[in-house]
Order: C-alpha cells, then structure tokens, then sequence
C-alpha cells in the first residue's frame, strides 16, 4: 500500500490525534463509557474506542445523518447519506461494506435497546439526533459483549432530562433542495421526575429525480428515581415516514449525461419505502442489589414496512414486524486472589418475526399478483460474562466469554412454487482478552484480542436458484481481530489516540447480482480476507478560543483466498471500501455562543467489484459552518446558524453499489449545498 505523500507529511508532524471530541470543560481522562458493558475510564478500556459528546453532534448541524457526528471518527466510513429510502451504509474497519442498503455486520445501540435485530440487520432511520447527547463507538468486533453481527459498535444515548435545563426549545432548519426541517424539544425535572420529549418534521425534494422525503419523528425518556440507588427508565420512540422515494443506481454513461437524473424504472415504478414503527422500552436499574447492582431492560419495536425495488418482477417487498427481547445482568466489584476485581454476567433473549410477502411488477408498472409469503423468525439466546481484574495500580487484564444460539427459521405459505420453508441453527463461542496500561495518569497503552462472528440475514440466505428457502450454501463469516493502542493527553493542550489493528476473517460474505436479476442481490461466503491498518487522531486546544482535530485511517483490506465463476481473486481489494481517509476539523468560539468551524475530508479511491475492474476516484470535500447566540441576562434566547456543505461543489458519488449488475454502480451525491435555522428557547 502506498502512502500518499500529504499523509506522510502529516505523520511525521503529529504524534496520532483525538478520537475524542469533549464536553465543555471535560477532558478525555475524565470520560466514563458504557457501551463495553463494564463501566470504566476510557483510559483504562483495552479496546479502540471513540466518544462523541453532545457539542459535536447538536452545533450547527442539521442533525440529519450519523456522518454529521462521525466524521471525525477513524476507522468508519459512512455512505448513502441523500437517499432515504435504502439508508446509510456504515463500514467499521470493513464490517458492514458488504450491505447494499442499511447497515449489517455492525451491533446498533439506542438508549440499551439493541436496534441490530438477531438476524443481524439494522436500520438508522429512528435515531433521533435532536436529543441524542452523547455516541460510542467500538472500533473493532464485540461478539462477546453483543453476540452476532457486532463487527463494530455505535452506541447512542439521548437525553433524559437529569442534565439539561427546565426549558424548550424549538428549531427551524431550511435548505437547498427544498429542505426543510421542523422540531421541538422540552426538558425538564421535578424531584425524583425528570424527562425529555422531542418531535420533529422533515420534508426534503432531494438532489436527484425521484428522492422526495416524509418523516416525522418523535422520542422521549421520563426517568423515576425510586430511591436507595434504584430508577426506572421508560423509553418511546415513534416514526412515521410515509414517504422516502429511491432515486436508485446509474451507470457512468448516465452519470456523465445526467447526474441529478433517477436510474431504470424508478420514477415509472415510483420507487421508494414507506415506514410506521413504534419502539418501547422499559429499564430497572439497582445499584444496591445485595453487593453488586443489578439492570434488567425489555424492550417491544413494531415495524410496517413497504418498498418498491427498481426492476420489474417480484420487486413490492411488504413486512410486519414484530421485534421483543429481555436482557439482564449483574456486576459486582470485589477482591480476587487479594486483587482488586470487577465483574458483569447475564443473559439476554430476543426474537424477531417478520409476516413478509412479495408481489410482481409488470413491466408496464402495474402490481400484479403474490410471488413469496412467509414468516421469518429469528430467535438468538446469549448468555455472557467479562471481568477486569487489576494487578497492580496501573496494570488491568480483562477477559471475557461469550456463548450464543441463533435460529433462522421460514414458514412458507405460498403453496404454488412448493414449500420454500427451512431452517438453520448456530452455536458460537466468542471470546476477548485485553491489556490496559496506564504508565501515566494521563497515558495508556493497551492490547487486545477477540473473536466476533456473523452470520447472514434472511435477505442475505435468498437462494439464487429460486428453491430450496435457505441457501445451504451460505455460512456465517468468522473474524480474529488483533490490536494495540496508545492513547493520552499533553499537557501542551494536545490529547492523541494511535491504534494498529489486524483482523483475519474466514468465509467473508459477500454481496453480488446475477445477470438479468436487476437489482436483485444474492450473497455468497468469499472465502478469506484480511483487514490491518493503523488509526490515528489527536486534537489540539492551541488557545481557549482554537482547536484543530484530525483523523486518520491508512488501511488495506484485501481478499486472501477467494475464486468464483472460474476466476481467481486472491490479492485483490475488497470493494467499496477506500483505504486512506482523512478527516480535519477547525473550531473557533468566540463569546456568548458565537463558533465556526470548518472540515476537510479526504476520501481515498476504491474499486467497485471483486475483480477490482470498476474505478472509483479519491476525492476532498469541505465543509463550512457557524452560527451565534442571543442572551437575555444568562438566559439563552435564540441561536442562529448557518452551513455550506460541499464547499468546492466536487463530483463525488454518495454510493456506490458493489457487484452491480447492468453497470449501475453509482448514485451521484448533490454539489454545493446550504442551510441555516433559528432555535429559540424559552
């Protein structure tokens, strides 16, 4: 792998930077994170991990899209961010590129409501950024602390109230192409209450042909203490989104003609999704239950779905789903051996069934009769344990184990093209063992290995022979993941974040269409593949007013051991995936609320498909944003802002469809975009 030479410059004139974008007033040393079950310092978590505080996220953003608040983030790479309807695509040290639509290979925490459901899929479009305070994200496999499809963590967390002011706020953002967005926001506590209740309105016509939006979206969180350390937590979340329209894919021919136009069949077809979801949730938590502390969580999530795919045949998908799981656990801190040690084991329990049917579309547009109904039900049982154990002051050893049983099972009833029912069990054992080194108050070093597993989601086990329901032939992909890390903060004002990682992955899944399936995408285990690279990021506060952040990624992700239809793959790129990246931040805040801050980004090129033959190019995309604030006395009042996304109105492509058939491998992303709002609070 070659180093680009701007990259090398930058190496050598910067230790390795931040992955962490602070609070006001709070440093790095001081941050406690979650999302590895075990509560603990960051500077004594043995694994990469970023956290992203509530600043980075709200300040002058739209509050659209994750990319908004991960950019700064190494080691993910976010794609899709104008289409609606398919959703963002987030690759995390290349789990999760393989995903055509939505997200896979990568566990997705809401509040502790795990939104990854047990076949291994997610979706982003609940998250309500409005609120959300605070993002974790694990930069490397977690199967023993989440069990399947955990090749990376994001882990979002809201508002509850406890930590806001009693008051309201509501925003007004508009835009480019019709953007427009509208929200509210109430916090607010009273004894032993406390809660926060957000909505929001969205209506968006899109860069390109056939991209119109519809969504609202509303949240909440009321918290009970109950007293002697014990609350209770319950949690709603509701989307409507009646409308998101697929602009779909384009060839480069299209692409050069056209790059607003809408692909093949999409606006004849009116493609795009339609969405009602409804998320529940309820949490206990007792700090004083016996000599440890106790948290149960249950959660219920009902979703209706309906799209239409860009391709005539059976291409009007329908599902009702219904998503229910419990988990538990206990954690407890006590002495072993005469050393200090901490320790959480439970057990969780979750099932998702989705009552889907298909349907045919001529080619004339018209809906014609059912092709597919079925029940899927995937059922996944976990039970876990990690533990710390602190040999001396400085030195801590975490080990962990995990066990997990996952089942896939189709009810076919749809009697005319024979029974398509089938099932399919997996046993997997995962494990972690890690090493954190605070040499230095301020300092750490650390080392870990673990293993994650994966295995398809029902899209992903379609038999491309059209019979026998589940393909036999598909197997889950398994992953050894090395790493070492430093990470500390100078008393210069510099805090700085470095991590080597190698990760070795056994029958990679990946994505591909047949010729004369459209946009049908099947998946097949591609043999091995390894991913090593380094990340880096640091920060720099140069006075009260200055900060610089930058992150980088330099990786290789290649295939080691992969033949298919006769060819032979071995040594080449996994597709969709740059290996350098290259992400810059600059803030200024001045008094009384008034900030700007402008982002550079460097995304490295990529290939398109296994055989390496379809380019894509590297490409710089700035950003610009910055906004002030009206006080009454020490009342905030109103805050303006506004954004210029795309400063240099570069070509560059949002997505790009790995494997296509047809050649339709791109979806053009807009050119130079801006927006600007007015938030009042009173």
């Amino acid at each position: 792998m070659q180093t680009p030479k701007y990259i090398s410059l930058f190496l050598s004139g910067l230790i390795a930077p931040s992955i962490t974008t602070t609070a006001h007033g709070q440093t790095p040393a001081d941050i406690v994170v979650t999302s590895p079950v075990i509560e603990r310092a960051l500077y004594e978590t043995p694994a990469a991990m970023s956290v992203i505080q509530q600043p980075a996220i709200h300040e002058g953003q739209p509050r659209l899209k994750l990319d908004e608040s991960l950019s700064q983030v190494p080691g993910i790479f976010l794609q899709n961010q104008e289409n609606f309807a398919q959703g963002e695509r987030i690759a995390i040290r290349g789990f999760g590129a393989r995903a055509p639509f939505g997200v896979r290979g990568i566990t997705v925490m809401v509040d502790g409501i795990p939104y990854t459901l047990p076949d291994g899929q997610a979706q982003l479009d609940a998250i309500d950024l409005d609120t959300a305070e605070r993002i974790e994200v694990i930069r490397g496999p977690a199967s023993v602390l989440y069990g399947n499809a955990a090749g990376g963590v994001i882990s979002v967390t809201t508002a509850d109230g406890r930590r806001q002011a009693d008051q309201t706020s509501i925003r007004v953002t508009g835009g480019s192409n019709d953007f427009g967005k509208f929200s509210i926001n109430n916090n607010g506590s009273n004894g032993p209450w406390s809660h926060n209740i957000s909505a929001s309105a969205l209506s968006y016509e899109g860069y390109r042909d056939q991209a119109k939006v519809e969504k609202y979206l509303f949240n909440t969180k009321l918290r009970r203490e109950l007293g002697n350390d014990r609350s209770v937590t319950a949690i709603i979340n509701l989307l409507q989104n009646p409308r998101s329209e697929d602009p779909g894919a384009l060839t480069a021919e299209q692409v050069k003609a056209d790059r607003s136009q809408a692909g093949k069949f999409t606006e004849k077809f009116d493609t795009g999704q339609t969405v009602d979801q409804q998320v529940l949730g309820l949490q206990y938590r007792d700090l004083s239950a016996g000599p440890g502390e106790l948290r149960v969580k249950a959660f219920y999530m009902r979703r209706n779905f309906e799209q239409q795919l860009p391709y005539p045949g059976d291409s009007r998908i329908d599902y009702d789903r219904d998503y229910f799981g419990a988990r538990t656990d206990y954690r407890q801190s006590l002495e072993l051996a005469g050393f200090p040690f901490r320790y959480v084991a439970g057990v969780e329990a979750r099932q998702q069934r989705d009552d889907r049917i298909r349907r045919e579309m001529s080619f004339g547009g018209n809906l014609q009769d059912l092709t597919a109904d079925e029940l899927q039900t995937a059922t996944a049982l976990g039970a876990f344990a990690q533990g710390d154990l602190n040999l001396t002051n400085q030195l801590m050893l975490s080990v962990g184990g995990r066990l997990d049983r996952i089942r896939l099972k189709v009810n076919d009833d749809f009697a005319s093209d024979g029974n398509q029912s089938g099932n399919r069990t997996f046993r997997e054992w995962s494990g972690s063992a890690g090493l954190s080194y605070r040499y230095l108050d301020s300092h750490q070093a650390y080392a870990n290995i673990s293993t994650a597993f994966e295995t398809p989601t029902f899209s992903e086990f379609a038999n491309p022979t059209g019979v026998g329901g589940l393909n036999p032939e598909t197997e889950p992909q398994k992953s050894l993941n090395q790493e070492l890390g430093l990470r500390g903060q100078l008393n210069s004002g510099i805090d700085y974040d470095l991590s080597l990682f190698w990760v070795d992955v056994r029958d990679e899944l990946i994505p591909y269409e047949l010729t004369g399936s459209d946009d049908r995408t099947f998946y097949r285990n591609a043999g091995d593949t390894t991913r090593k690279g380094l990340e880096a990021s640091a920060g720099w506060l140069l006075t009260p007013s200055w900060r610089i952040d930058s992150a980088l990624t330099l990786a290789r992700y290649k295939f080691d051991n992969y033949r298919s239809a006769g060819n032979r793959y071995d040594g080449n790129r996994l597709p969709g995936l740059p290996e350098q990246t290259w992400s810059n931040r600059l803030q200024w805040h001045g008094l009384g609320g008034t900030f700007a801050t402008l982002e550079a980004r460097y995304i490295g090129d990529m290939v398109a498909d296994d055989a390496n033959e379809v380019k894509v190019d590297d490409y710089w995309l700035v950003n610009l944003r910055a906004g002030d604030a009206l006080y009454a006395g020490r009342n905030l009042l109103l805050k303006g802002f506004l954004g210029v996304r795309n400063l240099g109105d570069k070509d560059y492509f949002a997505n790009v469809r790995i494997n296509a058939s047809n050649d339709r491998y791109f979806e053009p992303a807009s050119g130079r975009t801006w927006y600007a709002g007015l938030e009042f609070t009173f």
